[in-house]
């Protein structure tokens, strides 16, 4: 073959290179990728694993093309694993439409999956014999004959090994860690067993202010266990929760030091930045019993080094006007806590009354549990008030008076998933009060008031809120009870569709309150988006002496989400008694 001279191929290699890039390369553009026979869990995994899907919408050349659909296979294979399914059958599909953009279709035929056949899973050494940590690997999933799903073992796997580090096995690690999967039988098994070394105690505790701000002393009380006790992770959480709950820092920082562990105790150091000391306040308000008005308050967060509280606020609306201070003194003993001393005057002015008062209360507050706080308290009350009339010629009625000395014991219990917008909520309070004629007061009186509330979502945008509540007062005299410890229902947070307080034995036009009060509530929400929704509800209730006579009211409402919590306004209609009317309702606030 006589060989081609240098000059001349030269010649023709330019031609054709001339030639190429003349012809148009074929390019195609990918409009969908459709995954089908999957669960919406693992059509996200596979679309998340699909190269193709990075290129949607995107112009790519014939040969790109060719090569992700030939990837796909492989890469939707690998994005089922992780649930079990190691031989599904997998057929890809594309459109060939001349010019047109391209829908590549991936359809997915799952098979059976593979299930745990042999399972070892455990704990050696010195965690063997804990029992929380028999309940975690009796717990651990999958296991057999369970469709060995990745993310549920990895799950246990990760709790497990988190669960060893809270109870204080810090040294612990794996000594067997072997997932072995037979894909001709379709099974799996799992060789998984730590080592979990020997557990550290409680060393000691460092408190770290800068500046300082309170007493060590003081913080040293919140330590409830002694040093040298087993180490738990839930001890140094629950000292957060106690050191948040006094609001004297901006940062809590608890940091073990099981690196610097002597005679196997660990030392915890606290770290504390202190919040602004002093908080002022001021602000418009609005409330459909009270009317328009304005609030201006100070917060000293700690008066001195034993972590002392003062608070001083007005509060001026149309109808209503208070000034409140408060003293408070942190209490550790028995309980976590506090010691309060509090003076309040108000002023209250609604169509019907004219009421003013003074109260000076003492209180010891304290945490049973996470779920349960109570309060007990001395109160002495100075109340005048009397009734209005709408009639110019009637009488002006005198003012009562009434002096109280009476102690009181109010529990709150609240379990929730969530306390700003719970989708699964028991909460109820309980209070009980009483006064003896002669005993620093004018009359005797016992009375019990509980409320309760239930909440649960049904579905994702629905949810169902019952409330109800029942008080009842032991007395021979109502007409010596200020109106501040009197029942009266209507309101917002009690009978919509009726005005505050309109509901109850009535002298004239007005209500004067009763012995005992009675109201329930059924309401149905919906969220048309994630921060809109409305609200249906019946309410219903009375505040009676002797029998009740039911009133009803039923409305309609908007919900909104907002960033300090739901507001609801709501428009009522009541239908029952000549009281009943159509009212407008405004709320913002925690549901519980």
């Amino acid at each position: 073959m006589t060989p081609v001279p240098r000059p001349v191929f030269r010649c023709l290699l330019a031609a054709a290179l001339a030639a190429g890039a003349v012809v148009p390369a074929f390019a195609a553009k990918i409009a969908d990728v459709q995954v089908r026979g999957l669960d919406p869990v693992m059509t996200d995994n596979v679309r998340r694993s699909l190269s193709l899907v990075d290129s949607v919408g995107r112009d790519v050349s014939g040969r790109r093309l060719a090569y992700l659909v030939r990837e796909a296979e492989a890469e939707t294979r690998e994005a089922l694993e992780p649930f079990g399914y190691y031989a599904p059958v997998i057929r890809i599909e594309r459109t060939r439409v001349p010019d047109a953009p391209v829908t590549v279709t991936v359809d997915v035929a799952l098979g059976s999956a593979v299930r745990v056949r042999n399972e070892d899973v455990g704990i050696d050494g010195a965690g063997a014999d804990d029992r929380y940590l028999k309940e975690e690997i009796d717990a651990f999933r999958p296991t057999k004959g369970e469709v060995f799903d990745h993310t549920v073992y990895e799950a246990a796997k990760a709790r497990v090994t988190r669960r060893l580090a809270e109870r204080g096995y810090f040294d612990a690690d794996f000594a067997t860690r072997r997932v072995e999967v037979t894909r001709a039988d379709g099974a799996a098994d799992i060789a998984l067993r730590w080592d979990s070394g020997p557990r550290y105690d409680m060393g000691t505790i460092a408190f770290e202010q800068a500046p300082h701000v309170v007493r060590e002393s003081l913080l040293q009380k919140l330590v409830y266990w002694e040093q040298g006790e087993y180490y738990h992770q839930g001890r140094l959480d629950r000292l957060r929760k106690s050191l948040t709950a006094l609001d004297y820092f901006s940062r809590i920082d608890i940091e073990p030091h099981p690196e610097d562990a002597k005679d196997n105790q660990v030392p915890v150091t606290v770290t504390l930045a202190p919040a602004k000391r002093d908080v002022y306040t001021a602000g418009l308000s609005y409330g459909t019993d009270t009317g328009a008005g304005v609030r201006f308050g100070l917060e000293r967060r700690y008066v001195n080094d034993r972590g002392h509280k003062f608070l001083a606020q007005l509060d001026y609306a149309q109808r209503l006007k208070t000034a409140t201070f408060q003293y408070r003194v942190p209490a550790f003993l028995w309980l976590d806590g506090w010691y309060t001393a509090s003076l309040q005057a108000a002023d209250e002015q609604t169509d019907d009354s004219d009421t003013r008062r003074l109260e000076l209360v003492g209180s010891r507050s304290g945490e049973i549990n996470r779920n349960l706080n109570a309060v007990v308290s001395l109160h002495a009350l100075r109340e005048r008030w009397r009734f209005l009339s709408d009639d110019p010629l009637a009488p002006v009625e005198d003012y009562r008076y009434a002096t109280l000395l009476y102690p009181s014991i109010r529990a709150e219990y609240i379990d929730a998933d969530d306390r700003l917008y719970p989708r699964r909520a028991l909460a109820g309070t309980l209070m009980l009060r009483g006064a003896i004629e002669g005993v620093g007061s004018d009359s005797t009186f016992a009375q019990v008031h509980a409320t309760a509330r239930w909440i649960r979502a049904l579905g994702a945008d629905n949810r169902i809120l019952v409330r109800g509540e029942l008080g009842h007062t032991f007395t021979d005299d109502l007409f010596e009870m200020p109106l501040s410890l009197r029942f009266f229902a209507g309101g917002d947070r009690s009978v919509r569709g009726y005005g505050w307080r309109d509901i109850g034995p009535r002298v004239g036009d007005f209500a004067a309150g009763g012995k005992n009060v009675v109201t329930t509530s059924v309401e149905f929400e919906r969220y048309f988006t994630r921060d809109w929704g409305g609200a249906v509800f019946v309410d219903a209730g009375d505040a009676f002496d002797d029998n009740p006579e039911m009133h009803y009211g039923v409305g309609v409402g908007v919900r909104w989400r907002s960033p300090v919590g739901p507001v609801r306004v709501d428009i009522a209609r009541g239908l029952t008694g000549p009281e009943s009317g159509f009212t407008l309702h405004f709320n913002i606030g925690a549901d519980l």
